[in-house]
């Protein structure tokens, strides 16, 4: 058992036992059962000499260099090593030295040159000389286009291709004589353009001569025409340049004039404005001396209201300080008054208190607060008084009254009382009626007369 490691330009090739087909990898653990091979995947180049014809039967030699490698995918590698094995079957062989697989590089040139000539003589035999000859990026393109189509089977790839310059194969000459022929026809056109360079250059010149001939002709008759115009134009420009001299002049002229007005109006401007500068400043010198007076006047003013403000201040501080002192005094007066009366309230209160204890204890001997109110009310003449002020209140006032009797009655009647009662009330009815005006209910009066007797009534009115 050993452990392998391929190289940055190397694939291992690992078959045998537990690998069902070939196991492509950069490193592997290679058991004593199982085969492990390199292969590299860098690019080579190899050259040939196709021999080819065209449709025309007509044989040429085609150098190429190819630059061919494989491709780096696992299935493209599976084909390049199955090609480089010199086999198709999934066991490979390996050189006992180097543990590369046999067959190698030169089976693989083999058959990538068989696919490259086989692939060209198709493409060949279908096209001219002429063609491949003018076309031959095209067909370049062909070829790499058609090999690679092949080369994919193997698991290559064409990185590069160089066709070179078509040659002739031995006893051909065909590509001889289209040099010659190109040289010769080189040769000839380039006497032809000498010849028809001298030509051209004669006629050119002939023609450069006649041309400047007419050029110098016209250039004359237009010298002419200008020195004329020019004669005219000069003319005029004197003429205008008179008329402009004369209109300037006359400008100058007013000018000047209107200058030397405005130099005058501005010198009465300025004498204007100076006799109102000496205005202003005579009107500011009599202003400051008023403002001067004014200010002398504003300060005695001030000093004189300072003093008096001082004064009555001073005025104010002691009619102020007296105003204190007298409600100081006040205030002194109050709370010793309020003292003194909250004094007299307190023993009037302890008297009160004293004599309720009095009164308790007389309302104890009397035997309750009822004899005590007696007592008090024949003590102080309650009674003489209230008999005074009733007859006062009836003093002056003439009643009426009333008074009947009916009679001793029957022993033994027991509807006496009722019938009494119901006697009774005609003199009563008449009696309210006549002090009051409210007269009774009918069916009273009614009542009443219906068991009544003749009573013996007796009025008497007293005052």
């Amino acid at each position: 058992m050993r452990y392998a490691i391929a190289r940055p330009s190397e694939y291992l090739l690992l078959t045998g036992a537990g690998v069902k087909d070939i196991e492509i990898k950069k490193k592997a653990l290679v058991m004593p059962w199982q085969r492990c091979a390199r292969i590299t995947v860098a690019p080579f180049d190899f050259s040939m000499n196709l021999q080819a014809m065209t449709s025309e039967k007509l044989q040429f030699s085609l150098p190429a260099v190819f630059t061919i490698g494989p491709e780096t995918g696992e299935d493209a590698l599976k084909k390049y090593a199955r090609l480089l094995s010199g086999n198709t079957g999934s066991e490979l062989q390996k050189n006992n030295n180097s543990g590369t697989p046999t067959g190698g590089k030169h089976h693989v040139e083999d058959i990538v040159k068989g696919i490259i000539e086989g692939e060209t003589r198709v493409i060949v035999s279908s096209m001219s000389m002429e063609e491949i000859f003018k076309e031959r990026q095209i067909f370049k393109n062909k070829v790499i286009g058609n090999v690679q189509n092949e080369l994919e089977e193997f698991g290559l790839k064409i990185y590069n291709a160089n066709v070179k310059e078509l040659q002739d194969t031995p006893g051909s000459e065909y590509f001889a004589f289209l040099s010659r022929k190109a040289h010769e026809g080189a040769l000839n056109q380039a006497r032809v353009d000498v010849a028809e360079a001298r030509m051209r250059g004669e006629i050119g010149e002939s023609e450069k001569q006649g041309k400047t001939k007419q050029e110098i002709s016209k250039i004359d008759a237009e010298t002419a025409v200008l020195e004329t115009k020019r004669k005219a134009e000069k003319a005029k420009a004197d003429a205008d340049l008179v008329d402009c001299k004369t209109a300037l002049d006359a400008r100058n002229e007013m000018s000047k004039i209107t200058a030397k007005r405005q130099n005058e109006m501005k010198e009465a401007e300025l004498q204007k404005q100076l006799q109102a500068k000496k205005a202003e400043t005579e009107l500011e010198r009599l202003r400051a001396n008023d403002v001067t007076k004014s200010k002398v006047a504003r300060e005695a003013a001030q000093e004189t209201a300072n003093a008096s403000y001082y004064t009555e201040q001073k005025a104010a501080d002691a009619h102020l300080y007296k105003r204190k002192m007298e409600a100081d005094a006040l205030y002194y007066r109050q709370s010793k008054e309020a003292d003194a009366a909250f004094y007299k309230q307190k023993r009037e209160a302890e008297g009160l208190l004293e004599l309720s204890k009095g009164y308790g204890a007389v309302v104890d001997v009397l035997g309750g607060p009822q004899a005590f109110l007696q007592f008090q009310m024949m003590q102080n003449g309650t009674y003489e008084k209230l008999a005074h002020a009733n007859a006062q209140a009836i003093n002056g006032l003439q009643p009426k009254i009333t008074t009947w009797n009916t009679g001793n009655g029957d022993v033994g009647d027991s509807a006496a009382p009722i019938r009494n009662i119901m006697q009774n009330l005609p003199p009563l009815l008449s009696t309210i009626q006549e002090q009051t005006g409210i007269s009774p209910p009918t069916w009273l009066a009614q009542m009443s007369n219906g068991h009544s007797k003749e009573p013996k009534m007796a009025n008497t009115t007293s005052s």
